[in-house]
């Protein structure tokens, strides 16, 4: 087995994590490659693209938290093998383990004492003129929200090439279940467990109460437009990362991805277990 290693560059305590877990998979006989750029940062030779992982590695190994998983999805384009996230901190929601835990997981992953949950990415083309312009993969949510204005903004939502809802608000946010404990959960969306076959629609700060998140099938084609009446352009970003200027004229296509990502579970770690430590259920 190769596992290949990529870090958060600006993350204190990313190198030192790199070099304890490199040592541990080694000693349980688990060859490792290093991302260039990781590699450069340690002091290191011989790292290779995190792009070229999907030919030369078993399983990603993405130091850094949840921010940083989101940020691997793009760094490694089409890898469809497993991703497991080394956080450095707490547990979250898209890593397998703590830096405290790194032994435990190099024995876990020698032994096969794993599993994979796989989860939903989505595929976002923005056109201009009718034409497609750019394209982008996202694991939480792609948003279309106000820019440079203060004020509300005015957006078109359909579904499927049938009218949906004209909304005004800061914002609408399409997410995957993966997503739902991200960005939409904090606009007031629905948990939702990351094996349903859904996507989710949530205004951001809608004007009228009436307009409420909406669970559609994952096989929904949703088209997204600004209707600004000032003209001002608005911000589509995905995952918290890039973010494009969209203005009149120009749409947004949102639909499930034929690409999956394979996110690594330890056993006796769970989507359920992850949700009451971070949410801090405790029952009654």
């Amino acid at each position: 087995m190769t596992v290949g290693i990529l870090i958060n560059p600006l993350k204190a305590g990313s190198v030192p994590t790199l070099l304890k877990l490199e040592k541990a998979l080694r000693a349980e006989g688990i060859e490792t490659l290093l991302e260039d750029q990781s590699a450069m940062l340690a002091g290191m030779g011989g790292g290779i693209p995190a792009a070229a992982f999907s030919r030369h590695v078993d399983v990603a190994a993405v130091i850094g938290g949840d921010g940083t998983m989101l940020h691997a999805v793009a760094r490694l384009g089409d890898f469809d093998k497993p991703v497991a996230g080394i956080n450095i901190g707490t547990l979250g929601f898209l890593t397998s383990c703590t830096d405290a835990e790194i032994p435990h997981f190099a024995r876990a992953l020698a032994a096969g004492r794993h599993t994979t949950s796989v989860r939903m990415l989505l595929r976002a083309t923005v056109y201009r003129s009718g034409r497609p312009a750019q394209e982008f993969t996202a694991l939480n949510e792609i948003t279309l929200a106000r820019g440079e204005t203060g004020r509300l903004v005015s957006l078109r939502a359909m579904v499927n090439g049938e009218m949906l809802n004209h909304y005004r608000a800061d914002g609408l946010i399409v997410a995957t279940p993966t997503g739902s404990t991200a960005y939409s959960l904090a606009a007031g969306g629905p948990l939702i467990a990351p094996g349903a076959a859904v996507m989710l629609i949530t205004p951001i700060c809608p004007h009228s109460l009436s307009q409420r998140a909406l669970v559609l099938s994952d096989d929904s084609v949703i088209e997204l437009s600004a209707e600004d009446r000032d003209k001002a352009p608005m911000l589509f970003t995905v995952d918290g990362r890039e973010s494009v200027r969209i203005g009149e004229g120009d749409h947004i296509d949102v639909r499930k991805s034929e690409h999956s990502f394979h996110l690594l579970r330890l056993e006796g770690r769970s989507f359920y277990e992850a949700l009451r430590l971070k949410l801090g259920w405790q029952g009654v």
